[in-house]
């Protein structure tokens, strides 16, 4: 039991890591609308929270006329990418670093024309990279401290709560592990919303009393903020003050509810898909929940608590999950077949585990998905099959008809423990520059 509780955590860690980070509960398989960091200065302005001035460029010429326009020789390039470690990034084309300062109109016109329209890799976009397609620029600041301010959406405290620290401008999950004394939680009551008292008493708490009003006030429109646009998370990090006692935000990051997209159709249009995996977009059309992970074994299950534990049992004899794949209840052959296409676009995929458990998801829909997918997309790798549940006998009726190389299993375990010693076959002919076919003989199916 306790390696399978010490690999789930690394499961969770692995899924943790391909969404927003977070100080509090689990990641899960839910997508999210993330914006820009220009839109969420932009709301924020809205807001009645300062920020720097700045603007938007889509090209080098963009890039100097903002920068001749903000009039000061103190600038700040910000390569418009949604990944984190965007400072210590580098361009495939060479430069250094997606946040850059520059001097003059002439130096923000050479930098942008070397990031717009290229591939940034960070620590969180892997080798691949993610496009630059526009650059922020903004005038630069000198703050002389710094803060934390984050509303978000908690199940830990059955809904929002306002998190602050005086320690600001750093990664505030390492405040969290090494002084999680600094870091301040207040529970807000969402019906009654963000009170002043509470306000002014995180103020106080993080080291803001001379200024304690003024930045009440920003916290309550912080609140309303996240009220209108029904936000899950927005975090300004850091909060800064400069020499002349101004506050700003300084940075933001903000994370919107998927389900209220009908009514936040303006907010919605900001989406950029240019910045979201492309598979995890085709899935989202058909309602699938998928996240692409880094191993070899496709999964294709029903139910996110089943697709944890098939995950987590992969991991235990050996092998890594490509994917998490969850075809909800209610999914139709077409959705089955989008699913394979999206497992098997995966280069680095070499076998494919499903595991069904039938209760509102019919098995027989699902064998006639798979017996689809695997003729129309001419797919050779192995694919284990463990179905279970209603119309459980059709199902398998029909994958011994099909005769294609579709390995059924009854156990779970077993199921797992053969997709890890297939794709390790795989895996190997490849190397060797190798193609390998899986035949089953007649006798195979019972």
């Amino acid at each position: 039991m306790a390696s399978i509780l010490r690999k789930s955590g690394l499961l969770l860690t692995d899924l943790a890591a391909k969404s927003s980070p977070r100080i509090l509960g689990s990641a899960g398989q839910r997508r999210h609308l993330n914006v820009q960091e220009h839109v969420s200065y932009t709301f924020l302005n809205e807001a009645g929270i300062p920020t720097p001035k700045f603007g938007v460029a889509n090209s080098a010429q963009d890039a100097e006329k903002i920068a001749k326009g903000l009039n000061t020789k103190n600038l700040v390039l910000k390569a418009q990418v949604l990944a984190g470690g965007r400072g210590k990034g580098t361009f495939k084309n060479g430069l250094k670093g997606g946040v850059r300062v520059v001097f003059s109109p002439q130096e923000a016109r050479d930098i942008s024309g070397k990031m717009i329209k290229q591939l940034l890799v960070t620590k969180q976009t892997g080798a691949a990279g993610r496009i630059c397609n526009s650059v922020m620029v903004a005038e630069r600041k000198f703050p002389r401290r710094e803060f934390y301010f984050a509303v978000m959406m908690e199940r830990a405290f059955n809904g929002p709560v306002l998190i602050a620290s005086s320690q600001g401008g750093v990664n505030i999950e390492e405040v969290a592990a090494e002084n999680p004394d600094a870091i301040v939680y207040e529970p807000i009551d969402i019906k009654a919303g963000l009170q002043k008292a509470q306000a002014l008493a995180i103020a106080k708490k993080v080291g803001l009393e001379d200024h304690a009003e003024e930045t009440a006030k920003m916290l309550l429109n912080m609140y309303d903020l996240f009220v209108k646009k029904d936000a899950l998370l927005i975090e300004i990090n850091p909060y800064a003050e400069d020499a002349g006692e101004t506050y700003f935000a300084l940075d933001a990051k903000m994370r919107f509810d998927d389900n209220a997209e009908f009514r936040q159709k303006d907010l919605f249009a900001k989406r950029d898909l240019s910045q979201e995996d492309s598979k995890e977009v085709e899935a989202s059309k058909f309602d699938l929940n998928y996240i692409a992970l880094d191993g070899s074994i496709g999964c294709l299950v029903n139910g996110a608590g089943l697709a944890m534990a098939t995950m987590d049992i992969i991991k235990l004899h050996g092998g890594d999950p490509a994917n998490f794949l969850d075809v909800g209840g209610g999914a139709s052959v077409k959705a089955v077949k989008e699913a394979f296409r999206i497992i098997t676009s995966d280069p680095k995929v070499h076998a494919i585990l499903v595991n069904i458990f039938g209760g509102i998801m019919r098995c027989d829909v699902i064998a006639e998905g798979i017996i689809q997918a695997t003729k129309e997309l001419n797919i050779k790798m192995p694919i284990i099959v463990r179905l279970q549940g209603t119309n459980v006998n059709e199902a398998k009726e029909l994958i011994k008809k099909s005769k294609l190389r579709i390995l059924p299993k009854d156990d779970l375990d077993e199921a797992a423990m053969l997709s890890v010693h297939l794709a390790q076959i795989v895996h190997l002919a490849r190397e060797a520059h190798l193609d390998v076919s899986f035949e089953l003989p007649d006798s195979y199916i019972q």
